[in-house]
């Protein structure tokens, strides 16, 4: 992969996976807390049959805010202005996590930018009945609460060793650890060293989850799920803490004209089984 900066309204770091000229340009969208880096695993995987894309989102990865926004609405006008500016063609838009509700975002804003979604375990409304994970349930009541979520993860990022930081976020994400990579480890490793000095990294994770709280249960990111025209992949792992299986399943049953996949992992499928989401998305791809 090649490793490139624009500017817009501040650089934005992404990175282009290549592939045939001919194929179909597709954009992968992280989720809260990542980077490029959760797409090395699949995006080689289409690479013969798509042109790849994926940008850092403002505050996060290689992206610093630079005075922006880093809210899911705000990531995704930068998106719709990634596409405008970089990749310049009606897109497929493959989102993990927060990432698959900017991609959300970006395609009800500007449809005609958009040719399909394939959403990876994205967020979505809690069902009724739901399991919340307690650990998650306790970290996100945390970062809700002004003040005591910017010192609590300050004080982790500053107390808590960067190995230590990327397990836990590894450990709640796959379902079996056996399946993370080492070199997943390591890159996770050096990018976190390398963030070090970014200014204001604990504000920009906190608007993101916040904004992420304030909007997912709203009624108007229903209607945005249900007013999608484009084609529409959901994959959801089976084990996600993060996003229970029931609300992939409510959110399925909404919206029948959505393929629907079931995977045997956690909420980032495309680390862990990166074969079995390639598997899923090329037929897909193929009836577009």
């Amino acid at each position: 992969m090649n490793s490139h900066t624009v500017d817009l309204a501040g650089a934005v770091h992404y990175v282009d996976f290549g592939g045939p000229a001919d194929g179909p340009a597709v954009v992968y969208v992280h989720g809260l807390g990542g980077s490029h880096l959760n797409w090395t695993r699949l995006a080689p995987l289409l690479g013969d049959q798509v042109r790849g894309y994926a940008l850092d989102l403002a505050g996060f990865g290689l992206t610093e805010p630079h005075g922006r926004r880093t809210s899911v609405g705000a990531n995704a006008e930068l998106l719709v202005r990634f596409l405008d500016e970089v990749v310049r063609e009606p897109v497929v838009l493959v989102g993990n996590s927060m990432g698959g509700m900017v991609s959300i975002l970006a395609a009800a804003r500007d449809p005609a930018k958009v040719r399909a979604l394939a959403l990876v375990d994205p967020t979505l409304p809690l069902a009724e009945g739901a399991r919340v994970d307690p650990v998650v349930r306790k970290q996100f009541a945390v970062h809700a609460i002004p003040g005591l979520g910017e010192w609590s993860l300050r004080r982790r990022l500053a107390r808590v060793p960067v190995k230590d930081r990327v397990g836990h976020v590894l450990a709640l994400c796959f379902s079996d650890l056996s399946r993370i990579p080492p070199e997943i480890v390591t890159a996770g490793i050096a990018l976190e060293e390398r963030r070090a000095t970014q200014p204001r990294r604990a504000e920009s994770y906190l608007e993101a989850a916040r904004s992420i709280l304030r909007g997912v249960g709203r009624s108007e990111h229903r209607r945005r799920m249900a007013g999608l025209t484009q084609p529409v992949l959901l994959i959801h792992g089976v084990h996600d803490r993060l996003v229970p299986i029931e609300s992939a399943r409510a959110t399925s049953a909404a919206h029948p004209q959505w393929h629907y996949v079931e995977l045997n992992a956690g909420h980032t499928p495309q680390i862990e089984v990166p074969e079995q989401v390639a598997d899923e998305i090329r037929p897909w791809l193929t009836r577009l």
